[in-house]
């Protein structure tokens, strides 16, 4: 089975639940600014790495690859800290370290231990499973270090405040292991079986992108939680 082009056109048909929600969110006084701003990101970073993926994926340079990867840890582990309320500088160190030791040792078990990749720096392997390996540390350290700082203000002591902060930055994954199969077809899943591969197969992959995540996320949060545990500059906040 052969995947259809989209046209733009029928693309734009997509926005439509897009801009309900914007005008639920305006009627509303939530402020559609940050959404909007939200909106423009997605469409300008998804339109550019289009572009260059269609580069990456043709390249044959271990360097250049090797480049990417490190820009996107660099990056997550900035993002990550941009929700709590407390200076990111300070943390980011913490935060570079827990994304290159959870994430990186886990696209290194994924990529020589399950796929056996030769050359190790398959663009177009390694790429797409790096954005959801950091992608998955990113979401788990922010949701850790946002529900550790509100503990912290309201008094909680530091080990019970990290013990929180882990078990709910683990929610979503733990979730979506409940819902997969039953709720949702994740989407790589999704996406193997509309180009003509078998669901069986499909499967497979599938259980090694959760468990990929699962183990990113995880091991990057309780080492970002354990850096900073004596950080003076999240004390002094709260």
């Amino acid at each position: 089975m052969e995947i259809e082009t989209i046209s733009v056109p029928r693309l734009a048909l997509a926005f439509i639940p897009v801009v309900a929600v914007v005008v639920l969110m305006w009627r509303w006084n939530l402020g559609t600014a940050r959404s909007l701003h939200a909106i423009a990101r997605m469409l300008l970073q998804l339109t550019l790495i289009g572009y260059v993926l269609v580069y990456m994926f043709e390249t044959d340079s271990a360097l250049v690859i090797s480049a990417v990867l490190t820009v996107m840890v660099v990056a997550a582990s900035w993002i990550a800290l941009n929700t709590a309320e407390v200076p990111a500088a300070p943390l980011f160190p913490a935060s570079l370290i827990a994304v290159v030791v959870g994430g990186g040792t886990t696209l290194l078990l994924i990529g020589q231990g399950v796929l056996r990749l030769d050359p190790w720096y398959e663009p177009r392997i390694v790429i797409p499973l790096a954005g959801m390996i950091f992608s998955a540390s990113m979401t788990n350290i922010s949701l850790a270090l946002e529900r550790l700082s509100a503990e912290l203000r309201n008094g909680v002591d530091d080990d019970t405040a990290r013990s929180i902060a882990y078990r709910t930055s683990m929610i979503p994954v733990i979730n979506s292991f409940f819902a997969v199969g039953l709720i949702s077809l994740p989407g790589m899943m999704t996406g193997q079986i509309l180009s003509g591969v078998s669901p069986l197969i499909a499967v497979r992959y599938q259980i090694m992108v959760m468990c990929m995540i699962f183990g990113a996320a995880g091991l990057s949060t309780a080492c970002f939680l354990m850096l900073i545990r004596n950080k003076q500059t999240l004390r002094a906040e709260n």
